[in-house]
């Protein structure tokens, strides 16, 4: 897979993030979001009838994904006009304790962070949430997103270790479009004896396959207009997430996990949405 460098893309994106770089904090702790989105065209008061359906919403979709990892579903108590959509998906190699505890805190966040927003989006390391008053179940979104990338390069002098992403990343792709493996796909790939790349990419589940492709394939083009040759990259959008990393970062974790936190500290970011 080759990598373009669109220079007129990552214009736009460069402007962009000097504007909402102010809105986003780097997270410090397990426990921080790593991005947050409240659409605030969107707004409502606190008694309205679109805030009694988002409460009643958000414990079925925290029930919904500790039993299954995901669930899209809709939610009214006020008639069909009043319907508010709600997905929420953990990430696919994470345990259920894991997946629990993350999408209850994302549950509770997002309504201290968007109170009065009906289009709303919390993205932690291990799961997502969103609601809204459209319908966006099944479409694929990436107006909105986060790139976290580390501030060291590698060394690549004869191209050899994007050959390895891109030959990676088209491996993990592919996994991720089956239906069987739910919108995820993981692998590390050997660069030297000392040295191993791992990479993860997955899309919500409510994505076709076609449509999980799109995403990813949108999502993995970030990796050379801001990625170009770092240590490691995560591209976060509402319908799909893909990272790569010098260090293991998903499940199960090689022996040296413990680098990771440490890495941690080596990020910068940028975000960005489209006009």
């Amino acid at each position: 897979m080759a990598f373009p460098i669109d220079h007129g893309h990552l214009l736009v994106i460069i402007v962009l993030s000097c504007l909402f770089m102010l809105s986003l904090p780097i997270p410090t702790q397990s426990t921080d979001p790593s991005a947050t989105y409240c659409n605030t065209n969107t707004n409502f008061t606190s008694q309205s009838k679109i805030s009694a359906n988002i409460n009643d919403l958000l414990p079925k979709l925290v029930q919904g994904t500790i039993q299954n990892g995901f669930i899209a579903t809709s939610y009214s108590k006020f008639g069909s006009s009043q319907l508010v959509y709600g997905l929420s998906q953990c990430r696919g190699d994470v345990s259920n304790t894991d997946c629990s505890t993350c999408i209850q805190e994302a549950a509770k966040q997002i309504r201290i962070t968007c109170p009065n927003q009906a289009d709303a989006r919390i993205w932690y390391e291990y799961c997502f949430l969103r609601y809204d008053t459209r319908d966006f179940i099944g479409e694929v979104d990436t107006g909105y997103g986060v790139i976290y990338y580390n501030v060291q390069n590698v060394s690549d002098p004869d191209g050899s270790f994007n050959k390895q992403l891109g030959g990676l990343f088209d491996k993990i792709e592919s996994r991720a479009v089956k239906v069987e493996n739910k919108g995820l796909g993981k692998e590390k790939v050997k660069l030297s004896p000392f040295l191993t790349l791992y990479g993860l990419v997955q899309c919500t589940r409510d994505l076709s396959a076609l449509n999980c492709g799109q995403c990813l394939a949108i999502a993995v083009a970030n990796f050379a207009t801001i990625c170009g040759n770092k240590q490691g990259c995560r591209v976060i959008y509402s319908s799909c997430y893909v990272r790569y990393e010098l260090y293991p970062f998903y499940f199960p974790l090689d022996n040296s996990q413990l680098h990771a936190s440490k890495e941690e500290k080596n990020y910068n970011y940028v975000v960005f949405r489209s006009s």
